[in-house]
């Protein structure tokens, strides 16, 4: 047989052990050749020659068709080349032909008989496709970007034809393999073929009707193999020796799908850099510690790949070889624009209101839709071929809602876990989504699915009653870890474990904790220390109210302002000796949809601080910038009141660490808590206001102002009690264990089915 096969993205692409299996059978039979088909030039080429893991080619075809020459010698393959030869204008032809068009960018890459460039899909004119008629020239567009000029009548699929004729081989002989819009040409000579698994829609879409072209499910040699297998190259014999095990299965045992990389990567100088995470976040050394007893993972997360400026793109990147010795990073390559459409703008503009009950200000566009399916089946097929055997995938938050629909039909074999971070809306809310069907459809093929509290869980079994009929198959009681009729969000009982379509999917509730041993270490520093005398002085004989957020509409910032105004003129007494600091971070800098938002609350401390300021005292002290985690402990120390107030929250971590600073320096502060954000049902103690009340939230911050010691001290005591105990670890662990857990029921219940 003949395998005719792209390089990026096929015979360079897939998963490790699918490559190093296919190039093992490529090298243990002297019957296959093989031939690149590449748009690479032939210089770039030749590198991989070098590589001894890769079976070095018998012939290879470059250039996009323009150039054929001897695998072994490197020298042309004669009449082929100059028949080719003999329909090429020449460069400085091409090249002067096409200087007055706009919008072209010279691609700065070796190659013969062609010229390629770089483009945006509406400068490929009509004027363009005349000059190349009349140059004797033939124009190929591919992948939205890459332009090619090229001998009439040659591309990749005639210059292979021609060779195969050369050799006289038989065409049913023949297996073609490629991924882009670039590889069509091959598919339409009548050769059998394969578009391997993450191929470009345009030419999935273009073969999709042709009886002899294969659409993989595994990326890279992956696709390849399921291709010999399933026109039977070799035999079933041949393939079942030589390939024992064939499929999609890595060696990892447990899967982190993140949307975040487990390291920082910045450009410096020039060069991609990666570090550890500067922004304080907790949860990434807490999903990384179940990697440091030298357990097999994976991490699958998104970066950010530019073809233009750089081909190559390096899927697997150690993470640290010391504590994490048998982890790696798996990177889903997307592009700037995916990234921009996927995150920054649909899972805000769409998904983030709905899921904060403001779905009044959603917008929803189809087109949004179709990339966000895109990067999700990506993340589903790279965590196909990253999981061994059985393994357990863990998918994190509402970004990769679809994964376990891509996940579960290539991968039957995996424990599919996920935890949702964000609040998790009513029915009558979330039903607003236009794709709620499938996202809830692709939720169902997880086995396990945890929540911060009962509410949010039982929010999700009621969406799926409009979905699909539900058997409920156990449930708990809530108390006494979560508050039941005192607060919003507050439940009696919640569903663990249901049943739809005949699968088991267990349920629980999970509130993320801290890391209190880094909160500790923040207090002990010099620095901190420092800071907290700083604002002793500064503070001198004033009660401190603290506001910390991200600069949002679900954390009813302007709200809270007009409560504060309300406070000073119904309680004058308090004029002088009360201050608001509001730490407000500010979104990204693409989400200028928080702009109206923050001159509103600007307009407001403006308004406040031009009523009520004296000589040497203001009311409202308003930041708007990041802070870091030490300045924060210090802030946190400092405030007699911590006044955190969202219209709608997940959880709120902000709550829990300045309870753990209170707690861990035996302070005496209040929490002032809004009973819409997940934490008011886990942290018994704190004082609970209605955000959307202005009475309500106005009121009970003078409450707070005017409670008394021991009060304020047992409660504190109480909080810090839940924080530490629920830590970070423990959620971790909890989490893993009710997966565990959750995975055998479901086994038990479907043996009592069968």
């Amino acid at each position: 047989m003949i395998l005719a096969t792209d390089l990026d993205g096929t015979f360079l692409g897939g998963d490790p052990d699918n490559r190093q299996r296919l190039y093992q059978l490529i090298d243990a039979h002297p019957g296959i050749k093989l031939v690149f088909v590449t748009g690479r030039g032939l210089e770039v080429v030749v590198p991989l020659l070098s590589d001894p893991a890769i079976p070095r080619p018998d012939y290879i075809i470059c250039d996009v068709g323009a150039t054929v020459v001897d695998g072994e010698t490197l020298q042309a393959v004669y009449p082929l080349q100059s028949e080719i030869e003999a329909t090429w204008p020449g460069e400085q032809v091409v090249l002067q032909s096409m200087a007055g068009f706009p919008g072209l960018e010279r691609q700065n890459v070796p190659q013969q008989r062609r010229c390629s460039y770089f483009c945006e899909p509406g400068a490929v004119t009509d004027e363009i496709h005349q000059v190349a008629e009349k140059l004797g020239c033939d124009v190929l567009f591919s992948a939205d970007m890459y332009l090619d000029l090229l001998p009439r009548g040659v591309n990749k699929g005639s210059t292979l034809k021609r060779l195969i004729a050369h050799l006289e081989a038989e065409f049913d002989d023949v297996l073609v393999a490629g991924d882009t819009l670039n590889d069509l040409s091959m598919y339409e000579q009548g050769f059998k073929g394969v578009c391997v698994g993450e191929s470009e829609a345009g030419l999935l879409e273009a073969t999709g009707d042709r009886a002899k072209v294969l659409h993989a499910k595994l990326s890279g040699c992956g696709g390849i193999l399921e291709a010999l297998g399933h026109f039977g190259f070799l035999g079933p014999v041949g393939i079942d020796s030589e390939l024992p095990g064939l499929g999609i299965k890595g060696k990892a045992d447990l899967v982190m799908v993140y949307h975040r990389l487990p390291y920082e990567e910045v450009v410096k100088d020039g060069q991609l850099i990666r570090r550890p995470p500067s922004s304080p976040n907790g949860i990434l050394p807490t999903l990384l510690s179940f990697f440091a007893q030298g357990q097999q993972g994976s991490w699958v997360a998104w970066s950010v790949h530019d073809p233009r400026k750089d081909r190559a793109f390096e899927v697997h990147t150690t993470v640290d070889k010391e504590r994490y010795a048998n982890l790696v990073a798996a990177r889903v390559a997307l592009s700037k624009n995916d990234v921009d459409v996927f995150y920054k703008r649909f899972s805000k503009e769409a998904f983030w209101p709905t899921l904060h009950t403001f779905w009044e200000r959603a917008i929803f566009r189809e087109e949004d839709w179709a990339v966000f399916l895109k990067v999700n089946q990506l993340f589903a097929e790279r965590t196909a071929a990253e999981a061994a055997e059985g393994a357990v995938v863990w998918l994190h938050d509402y970004n990769l809602w679809m994964v376990p629909a891509y996940l579960r039909p290539l991968r039957p074999d995996l424990t599919i876990a996920f935890f949702h971070h964000t609040y998790f809306p009513s029915a009558d809310v979330f039903n607003v989504l236009p794709w709620r069907r499938e996202i809830i459809g692709s939720l169902l093929q997880c086995d396990y699915i945890g929540f911060h509290i009962p509410r949010q869980s039982e929010n999700f079994v009621d969406v799926i009653r409009g979905v699909a009929p539900v058997e409920v198959l156990s449930s708990q009681d809530c108390a006494p870890r979560f508050l039941t009729y005192g607060c919003a969000v507050g439940l009696d009982r919640m569903t663990r474990s249901v049943s739809v379509h005949g699968r088991h999917i267990g349920l629980g509730a999970h509130p993320v904790g801290l890391d209190i041993g880094r909160v500790k270490e923040v207090i002990d520093q010099p620095d901190c220390q420092a800071e907290m005398e700083k604002l002793r002085e500064q503070l001198k004989g004033l009660r401190v109210v603290l506001s910390v957020e991200r600069l949002d509409y679900t954390k009813g910032i302007l709200a809270k302002m007009l409560a504060f105004e309300a406070l000073l003129e119904a309680h004058p007494e308090l004029v002088g000796k009360v201050s608001l600091l509001t730490i407000c971070v500010p979104a990204a800098a693409e989400m200028t949809i928080y702009d109206t938002l923050l001159q509103q609350i600007e307009q407001a401390v403006g308004r406040i601080n031009g009523r009520f300021s004296q000589v040497g005292w203001t009311p409202v002290h308003f930041f708007y910038r990041a802070f870091p985690f030490r300045d924060l402990i210090a802030y946190y120390l400092m405030a007699d009141v911590m006044w955190i107030t969202p219209l709608r929250d997940g959880l709120n971590l902000v709550a829990k660490e300045y309870v753990a600073t209170q707690g861990l320096c035996e302070g005496s502060g209040v929490l002032v808590l809004s009973e819409f954000a997940g934490a008011a049902a886990e942290l018994h103690g704190a004082l609970l206001t209605n955000p959307h009340d202005p009475h309500d939230l106005r009121d009970t911050l003078y409450v707070g102002l005017t409670l008394g010691r021991a009060d304020r001290e047992s409660r504190i005591r109480s909080m810090f009690a839940i924080v530490q105990h629920n830590d970070i670890k423990r959620w971790g662990d909890e989490f893993l264990e009710s997966v565990q857990d959750s995975r055998r029921e479901g086994v038990e219940y479907l043996a009592g089915k069968g």
